[in-house]
């Protein structure tokens, strides 16, 4: 191997150990959010990883699960539901794991047998090109898996991508953004000044500060949070312990305080104005 491929293959090393360091703190969170926003009773996912020269997921995250016997699992690419995500990079769900014939059934004992699974869906989390963790969400009965709850899974997983790469996006050399601060502060222009200091709040990755920031109630962000996944006043009502009139109110407040017309507006407002 010569000296740049193999200043190459470090990078990529380096790489792939960051995303999983990245990915793993961010993990237990999304895995608790998606049985929230899915509404399934039991979620779980895992990060990949190259072992023995093959690539595996291991799952080490359960929510809702009867035990522990998931835990440590070992998938590997193209076996079962979570192995054919990991190869395919793409979603997909199953009405019924047990008897599906479109996946093999390497892991029956543990997902079948043990923790009673039965319809299920997995969705990759893709960071710069390569799937870095697969999302689960299950239930136990013979009921399917609805569009609702694999979107939810899907949004969630999307924004766990735009995190992870945030945080591993290189940061611009300190001594530019101190220069850049002070250039800011040279500026007579309002106008102009308020243009850089954004960039500059961009470039710390810092959050935005947009000069009408709506201030919503805790409440009101967790119903507009579901509504964005597209859940009815009647199934909010449900996930948050309130009554859909209690519901109905919350969404009519952030609707007047973001000054829209329609609950799915409110959300995507709410999203662009960096406060969901």
């Amino acid at each position: 191997m010569d000296e740049a491929a193999g200043s190459e293959q470090e990078n990529k090393v380096d790489n792939d150990v960051s995303a999983t360091e990245v990915i793993g703190k961010l993990l237990p969170e999304r895995v608790r959010g998606l049985r929230r926003l899915s509404g399934v009773p039991v979620a779980f996912g895992g990060l990949t990883r190259h072992h023995a020269g093959r690539r595996e997921l291991v799952l080490d995250r359960l929510d809702g699960t009867l035990g522990t016997s998931l835990r440590g699992l070992a998938v590997q690419s193209g076996r079962g539901l979570g192995g054919s995500v990991l190869r395919d990079g793409a979603a997909r769900r199953v009405d019924d794991y047990a008897s599906t014939v479109t996946i093999t059934h390497d892991y029956d004992r543990v997902v079948v047998h043990e923790e009673r699974l039965t319809s299920i869906f997995a969705v990759p989390v893709t960071v710069h090109g390569s799937v870095r963790c697969v999302l689960y969400g299950a239930v136990r009965d013979l009921r399917p898996i609805g569009d609702r709850a694999l979107h939810a899974a899907t949004v969630l997983a999307g924004q766990l991508q735009r995190d992870a790469e945030a945080a591993l996006a290189p940061e611009p050399p300190p001594d530019a953004l101190t220069e850049l601060a002070a250039i800011v502060d040279d500026i007579p222009d309002p106008a102009l000044r308020a243009r850089l200091a954004r960039v500059h709040r961009t470039l710390r990755g810092e959050a935005p500060e947009p000069a009408n920031r709506p201030a919503l109630a805790p409440r009101e962000l967790d119903a507009l949070r579901l509504v964005e996944v597209g859940a009815t006043n009647v199934e909010i009502a449900a996930r948050l312990g309130l009554s859909p009139e209690t519901i109905k109110a919350y969404l009519r407040a952030a609707m007047r305080k973001l000054d829209v017309h329609t609950r799915t507006a409110a959300a995507h407002a709410a999203r662009r104005a960096g406060v969901l």
